[in-house]
């Protein structure tokens, strides 16, 4: 039965810190283009061919008519991720792009976690924990409690393992990170006032 399924105990760990070598931190890119088809695919090939793994990925409306943009965070170090970032603006569709550390941006991400109606109510820590923790409860069935957790990445953690240690985690998820800097405005919009204006000239 799909109830009965639901209550098997299903670990999704996030990536190990050992995995990681110790001169690497987490940057974002914010990829500016055109609306056009395909070009995720050029994009996710640079990373590819740097042998760099994509951590998370997001792709929306920007604040530009028929401009999108391309949220991704990937493990390296600045002189790798400065290489694919001149790569990934090097194409033709692409307008521009940048990457920052986390310092340099406003962000946020989403954690929705899947916990075993049964284990919250024999254990009130599973509860304290996710008070704790700011996060909600957003449904309840006699079978699974879903917890729904917004912040940064180290804030999704941080409640992962701390309702992991019950034994009380069905299912895992974290969106991909969203952000925006902290400047006023878009930060492709002077560059594409600029090359309004060589349009002009010319």
């Amino acid at each position: 039965m799909e109830e009965n399924q639901n209550t098997k105990v299903v670990r999704s760990y996030p990536q190990p810190p050992n995995l990681v070598r110790t001169d690497q931190q987490l940057y974002t890119l914010l990829v500016y283009s055109e609306n056009i088809a395909g070009i995720l695919n050029q994009i996710t090939a640079v990373f590819t061919r740097r042998q760099v793994n994509i951590e998370s990925l997001n792709v929306s409306a920007s604040s530009i008519p028929h401009v999108h943009k391309y949220t991704i965070t990937a493990w390296s170090d600045e002189e790798q991720i400065n290489i694919i970032t001149r790569q990934i603006e090097k194409k033709i569709d692409v307008i521009k792009a940048t990457y920052f550390t986390d310092d340099q941006l406003f962000i946020r991400e989403t954690g929705l976690y899947k916990l075993s109606t049964q284990a919250v109510l024999d254990n009130p820590e599973i509860s304290r924990a996710v008070r704790r923790h700011d996060a909600k409860i957003t449904e309840v069935n006699a079978t699974y409690i879903i917890v729904m957790k917004s912040g940064k990445t180290d804030d999704i953690l941080s409640l992962y393992h701390a309702l992991d240690k019950f034994g009380c985690v069905l299912q895992y998820t974290r969106s991909g990170r969203i952000a925006v800097t902290r400047s006023t405005q878009e930060q492709v919009s002077d560059f594409l006032e600029q090359r309004e204006k060589l349009n002009i000239q010319q």
